[in-house]
């Protein structure tokens, strides 16, 4: 993006409580609308592990931690229903970044991430503006869907979505298209 439309100088510095893993398909790594790049510069603390093709590695990176009280920030499904945890019952928190097609081949081919109890979000009043289309309205980028975890969490998450909101505008300004997108 253009110097005029960076979002650098705004960014929070975020320290939460839950510790935070995020694991980023590798094609999502090089795109200018991957969030999880843009919460990481905002949550240092963040722990990012890159999915490719060849899943062994992040599954070995994965094994390294004690994912004791941890949970998986993704939709549930049938067979593992989202839901809502108790107090302090989530000490680690797993992101996933990558299209809906990608995240959902890796939570298939990361046995650690099947075994994990998933985060069920409240609903939105209504859905922000995104950068992408969305399966549903209930869906969300990482970084919104981190910034709402954190709220239902720690009560702290407001800074990410503010976060969310001025990236999303300055993407779509530096596309030339804001205006439209707004309305």
């Amino acid at each position: 993006m253009k110097l005029e439309h960076c979002i650098c100088a705004g960014l929070p510095s975020v320290a939460p409580r839950t510790r935070l893993i995020g694991v980023r398909h590798l094609r999502e790594s090089y795109k200018s609308t991957g969030t999880l790049r843009i919460a990481a510069l905002a949550v240092p603390a963040l722990e990012l592990l890159e999915f490719s093709d060849d899943p062994e590695p992040t599954e070995k990176a994965l094994a390294k931690h004690d994912l004791g009280g941890a949970w998986l920030l993704f939709p549930g499904d049938e067979t593992t229903p989202a839901r809502t945890p108790g107090p302090g019952e989530v000490k680690t928190l797993v992101l996933l970044d990558g299209t809906w097609r990608q995240t959902r081949k890796m939570v298939k081919k990361l046995p650690s991430l099947l075994a994990l109890p998933r985060l069920a979000l409240p609903e939105k009043a209504a859905p922000p503006v995104r950068l992408r289309e969305s399966p549903s309205e209930d869906s969300r980028s990482t970084l919104e869907a981190l910034a709402d975890a954190l709220e239902l969490l720690e009560g702290a998450g407001a800074e990410l979505t503010a976060l969310h909101a001025r990236y999303v505008e300055a993407v779509f300004r530096a596309r030339g298209v804001w205006d439209l997108k707004r309305d």
